[in-house]
């Protein structure tokens, strides 16, 4: 294993000195949480890939390939959809609003007060993104070092909450980079035809599974319509996601770039379901399914090969890891702290330095973050809580204020109240795990914004012409920010 151990060290080394490099980079706010607004369609596109591929993306995908075959690629499909929908038909409207967090584009659609109230909602949101992708690091140590979980978290997290905060969103997104070019080789170039090979073929896969396994509806409508619910709605909405569109440099980089990363997303969830059902040809009673991978990886990779696509792994637990928490730490400071104490944020300088206000918030973010992944058990229905309530919640007022001119802010606060409530409710009542609650708390939410909205007077008129200038990038010239410097054209 010593080559395989040369390989992860030397690749944690690489992340930490990324974190130095974009450290002495992010001198202003916009530099260090949207990487000034610069980034070209290769990077924008490897970086947004990286994001929305995790951890639950590889290992989970691998193990639903493993439990349902090729259907088990549903749920990485759907976030490649989410991502799809949200770069050709949004990206570019919400690229040239040129704001830093999705509570500042409600505050901007509605008049300025849906703001705190949606920020709390993202906050837990992207709170228990952060925790599950951190737990994640658990499984990947134990694998390579067989470290305690405890000590396996508290070492995965430092280290990312190390350069996520040294260099803020340019740390994260040349080590994105890094680690989409490392899942690439490690799962898709590597891992696929050595898993294929080694399970005899297509022709053997199929003599040694169930006919279920290679149908297409395998894993079953209604799960395929959660995850449509769950996770493409969940792709259009997450400030996660937004974030990364905010730092493309013009909006036709956010649109074509994510074109591309959603793309790559539908090969990634095959590519997965066809690993995991390789698995299940050579091993065919695992005691659980989230065990396909590490297990694939442990006995059948060469030694090096092997280093490099728990590399991949890692990687892909990381990129998501880091895009929640400093997701996590912009929501804490600008929508909630710097609300609560009534305080004008500035670009830079002044009476706060932004920069380094927000590199505390990541730190203080990281070690709640790395303190709650110790503490908490099921991962699953965590996740769960935060996609029901971020979806029964928002989903409504932020895709109605995009679409629909005559919704209100009271509203979308209406939507939030009812929705989140009901989903909460419904949680109790069903189970946190059941599909229900999803489904009746996001038509809970659609009627009481509709039903407000058209009781309630409608948006002023000086709001809306605002609104619409910021849409068509009327109050900068298109694709700029007068704060940022040259482009990146990487």
């Amino acid at each position: 294993m010593a080559v395989d151990y040369t390989v992860i060290v030397l690749y944690l080394a690489g992340m930490l000195a990324m974190g130095w490099w974009g450290m002495r980079r992010a001198k202003s706010k916009s530099e260090f949480l949207v990487a000034g607004r610069r980034l070209g369609p290769w990077m924008y596109s490897g970086t947004m890939a990286a994001i929305v591929l995790g951890g639950a993306s590889t290992i989970g995908g691998v193990g639903l390939g493993y439990k349902y075959g090729l259907s088990g690629a549903w749920m990485v499909f759907t976030i490649g959809l989410g991502l799809l929908a949200l770069s050709v038909f949004f990206s570019a409207r919400i690229a040239r609003l040129k704001v830093y967090t999705v509570s500042e584009m409600l505050d901007l659609r509605y008049g300025g007060r849906a703001g705190l109230i949606t920020g709390v909602v993202m906050w837990a949101y992207t709170l228990m993104l952060a925790v599950t992708s951190t737990i994640a690091y658990a499984t990947i140590f134990d694998v390579l070092f067989d470290l305690p979980r405890t000590l396996a978290i508290v070492l995965g997290g430092t280290i990312v909450v190390a350069y996520s905060t040294l260099g803020g969103m340019w740390s994260i997104t040349i080590t994105d980079m890094v680690q989409f070019v490392v899942k690439t080789i490690g799962v898709l170039l590597l891992l696929l035809p050595i898993a294929v090979f080694k399970a005899g073929g297509f022709a053997e896969m199929k003599a040694a599974l169930p006919t279920s396994y290679f149908e297409p509806l395998g894993i079953g409508g209604e799960t395929i319509f959660t995850y449509v619910l769950i996770y493409t709605f969940g792709m259009l909405i997450g400030q996660d996601i937004w974030q990364r569109v905010f730092t493309a440099r013009t909006d036709k980089v956010a649109k074509w770039g994510g074109t591309v990363a959603g793309t790559y997303c539908l090969v990634y969830a095959l590519a997965g379901a066809v690993i995991g059902t390789a698995a299940k040809v050579m091993y065919p009673k695992l005691p659980s399914a989230d065990d396909a991978f590490a297990t694939i990886v442990k006995d059948e990779l060469p030694m090096g090969v092997r280093g490099l696509v728990l590399a991949a792994a890692l990687a892909a637990v990381m990129s998501t890891s880091s895009g929640a928490l400093i997701a996590c730490a912009t929501v804490a400071n600008n929508d909630i702290w710097s609300r609560l104490r009534g305080t004008v944020v500035k670009e830079a300088g002044g009476e706060h330095d932004e920069v380094k206000g927000n590199r505390v918030f990541i730190l203080v973010m990281g070690v709640a973050v790395i303190g709650i992944a110790i503490a908490l058990n099921d991962v699953v229905q965590a996740l769960t809580v935060a996609y029901n309530l971020l979806v029964a919640g928002l989903l409504v007022p932020i895709l109605g204020g995009l679409l629909w001119r005559r919704g209100t802010v009271q509203g979308a606060l209406a939507a939030v109240g009812v929705g989140g409530l009901a989903v909460i409710g419904l949680m109790w009542t069903y189970g946190i795990l059941a599909n229900e609650p999803v489904y009746y708390g996001l038509l809970a939410s659609l009627a009481a914004y509709v039903i407000v909205s058209l009781a309630t007077r409608p948006t002023d008129a000086a709001v809306l012409a605002n609104w619409r200038a910021r849409l068509t990038g009327q109050d900068t010239p298109a694709g700029t920010d007068p704060s940022v410097p040259a482009p990146v054209t990487a």
